[in-house]
């Protein structure tokens, strides 16, 4: 008898858990989404204002970033991304200071100076081990005790770009573990990888075209409204576009995404974590050459610009920190714009088209709060994973979580000797005829 798995909700982690579990014989793969396009917090689409593909929101991805590499083979779409140098350039524009973060590829190039951080590599090991050592309780600033150059110049911009959260409220354990994965690691895992065309083509698109290819039903417009459940064994989805789905022995629910995984454990779903801004200003292409694919600022309301064409993509993690959230949406951009020619040395950058895209609850609560409350993958219900960049794992909320995460619920589910179709066997015998819960 062929199983059947529901895979609800087509982010990034439910489209990662549909293509593994797809590419195995024997299984019949269907994927609900509750909008009308796959992707979840990362898409693109074209802008009229802009008359450009843009993204809904920057994602900084990384050479370290195993599991969206091994995604992107997958899907065959490594075309569409570009690795950078492991360098990353910084403007203070306070000072008009600039300076470029360079990983070492070795020890040697630590020996020569070559790293380019704003203080003084004794500080940076002493804040590096405060940082690994730091409890699940602790925050950034109270992991990492110095408050000079390198904390301003590094640990600040990298804790809002990493977590989306001040230093005062992200998870050390979460900055932890992203270091430990990437810098630490050497020049290797910490490339800049860049979707030059739209995150879309390159994460999204090709994705949806290899499950059609591969026989997978997708439904669009079909969020999970409410499930029937024997105790601890699920046993009928019931969709909103009037869709149930009933689920025989050995069937398998994969819950990807919070909402989703809430509806289907009667639970609550995580705390929102804060608000990200990404500004876009189309300008010439020549002064859009004037700066590199990416670029860090300290000292102003922009973090990162990066480029793409002539369209200048400017980030604002936690904008709520930062003062911009409750500014109108020209209010923003002028200022933003601002940062963008101090950045370029403060001379007048003609702007010929600009958009503002909002993006509340970007990510999930990264506070240790919020990192402790997040649900596991494995549930109380036989027959039911979780999968998303909130559910319970080292990484904090990004594309490398997610796509880890819909890896991991699929593995799970084809794990050796049937474990999920005889936990569920064994769960429906013992429930009996005992009245269904319906959420």
């Amino acid at each position: 008898m062929t199983r059947h798995v529901h895979v609800v909700g087509a982010g990034l982690a439910g489209l990662a858990a549909a293509l593994r579990l797809s590419a195995e014989p024997g299984l019949a793969i269907t994927l609900w989404e509750a909008t009308g396009r796959a992707g979840g917090r990362c898409w693109s689409f074209h802008d009229r204002t802009l008359d450009r593909v843009i993204d809904n929101g920057n994602h900084l991805m990384l050479s370290g970033n195993h599991a969206v590499l091994d995604y992107v083979r997958r899907i065959g779409s490594e075309h569409h991304l570009r690795i950078e140098d492991a360098a990353l350039p910084f403007v203070d524009l306070a000072t008009g200071a600039d300076w470029t973060v360079r990983v070492p590829g070795g020890l040697g190039d630590v020996l020569r100076g070559r790293v380019g951080l704003p203080g003084s590599l004794v500080t940076l090991s002493r804040d590096l081990s405060r940082l690994l050592r730091a409890g699940p309780g602790a925050t950034v600033a109270e992991a990492i005790g110095g408050r000079g150059t390198l904390w301003h110049g590094f640990w600040e911009p990298m804790c809002l770009a990493v977590l989306n959260e001040p230093a005062e409220r992200g998870s050390a354990r979460l900055l932890a573990a992203v270091i430990r994965r990437t810098v630490m690691r050497g020049a290797k895992a910490s490339r800049p990888v860049l979707a030059q065309g739209g995150l879309g083509p390159a994460l999204v698109d090709p994705a949806v075209a290899a499950l059609k290819a591969r026989g997978v039903r997708i439904v669009w417009r079909a969020a999970l409204e409410g499930v029937k459940r024997d105790r601890d064994v699920l046993r009928r989805l019931r969709f909103s576009n009037g869709e149930t789905a009933v689920l025989g022995q050995g069937d398998v629910v994969v819950a990807a995404g919070a909402s989703a995984g809430a509806r289907a454990t009667g639970s609550t779903p995580p705390a929102p974590g804060q608000t990200i801004l990404n500004a876009h200003f189309r300008v010439g292409e020549a002064e859009a050459e004037r700066f590199p694919p990416l670029l860090g600022l300290v000292s102003g309301a922009a973090h990162w610009i990066f480029r793409r064409g002539d369209v200048l993509s400017v980030t604002v993690s936690a904008a709520e920190a930062v003062g911009l959230s409750a500014l109108s949406r020209d209010a923003a951009l002028d200022r933003l714009f601002e940062d963008v020619e101090l950045s370029a040395g403060g001379g007048r950058i003609a702007c010929h088209a600009r958009r503002l895209v909002r993006a509340p609850a970007a990510t999930w609560d990264q506070s240790p709060a919020g990192v402790a409350a997040r649900p596991s993958m494995r549930t109380g219900i036989a027959n039911l994973v979780l999968a998303g960049d909130h559910v319970a794992g080292p990484l904090p909320s990004s594309i490398e979580a997610a796509i880890r995460s819909g890896d991991t619920a699929a593995r799970e589910v084809l794990q050796p000797g049937g474990s999920f179709a005889s936990r569920a066997e064994r769960s429906g015998a013992r429930s009996g005829r005992a009245r269904p819960a319906l959420h």
